[in-house]
């Protein structure tokens, strides 16, 4: 017998219960939204929320990318300048980042640093 864990239901719902975790203390306001990411197993979304009127400012994703090949790193880093440009015309300089139960590493660093270097305060 062994000393191990059993294994949760299932990836998905792991990855559930971790985001609500997150969404207990991550919350977007109107001056600085919630930069909320998914990330599939082909695609990587994100949205720009303000919580306080449940509405999405903008979003985007890998689909909308104009390199449609490459890596899924680099796809990821495209959509992360690609919500920055969109967040910094609606005049929004900061947001809180929402990386969804994701682990912070691979595409949703690349989507992160994307949007910090274009000038976007996470």
């Amino acid at each position: 017998m062994s000393n191990r864990k059993a294994p949760s239901a299932s990836r998905r719902s792991a990855r559930g219960r971790r985001h609500q975790r997150l969404r207990q203390r991550i919350v977007g306001s109107p001056e600085r939204p919630r930069l909320a990411v998914y990330r599939s197993l082909k695609h990587i979304y994100a949205q720009v929320i303000d919580d306080e009127s449940g509405r999405t400012l903008a979003a985007a994703c890998s689909k909308q990318a104009s390199d449609g090949g490459g890596d899924k790193v680099g796809q990821a880093a495209e959509v992360g300048t690609l919500i920055a440009s969109r967040v910094t015309e609606l005049n929004i300089g900061a947001v809180v980042f929402d990386r969804g139960g994701n682990r912070y590493h691979g595409r949703v660093k690349a989507l992160a640093d994307a949007v910090r270097a274009a000038g976007v305060v996470l």
